[in-house]
């Protein structure tokens, strides 16, 4: 059975850091993408930044320059450095086997909550 599994939120001032974790079982991440995504209180998911099986990076633009997103295949984990955080970054950080967050056939965790206080 696969499971993906975030850890590393927590409440952080602004202008801090936290990084975050999503550690993979049952699974090989050799072959998949892995994305981050984010549901801000009262929003939709929304992407955050994705790491393509060759290490290519994307950010969405609200994050760039502050978020750094990598990954460990030999410990089944992708991380989400995130830096100079802002109160709009609170939300529920998801980590995906996949970047668009619309396909089903994608693996999913059940999140992490962020909370940056101003």
């Amino acid at each position: 059975q696969v499971h993906l599994v975030e850890s590393g939120g927590g409440l952080v001032q602004a202008g801090g850091s936290l990084r975050l974790s999503c550690t993979a079982s049952g699974i090989s991440l050799d072959f998949y993408q892995m994305g981050w995504f984010r549901r801000a209180p009262g929003k939709e998911r929304e992407k955050v930044s994705c790491i393509g099986t060759d290490g290519t990076t994307r950010y969405e633009d609200s994050v760039k320059g502050r978020f750094t997103i990598s990954r460990d295949n030999a410990k089944r984990t992708a991380y989400l450095q995130m830096s100079g955080l802002k109160p709009e970054d609170t939300g529920v950080y998801y980590c995906a086997t996949g970047c668009t967050g619309r396909n089903p056939m994608d693996y999913w965790g059940k999140g992490t909550l962020v909370t940056v206080s101003s």
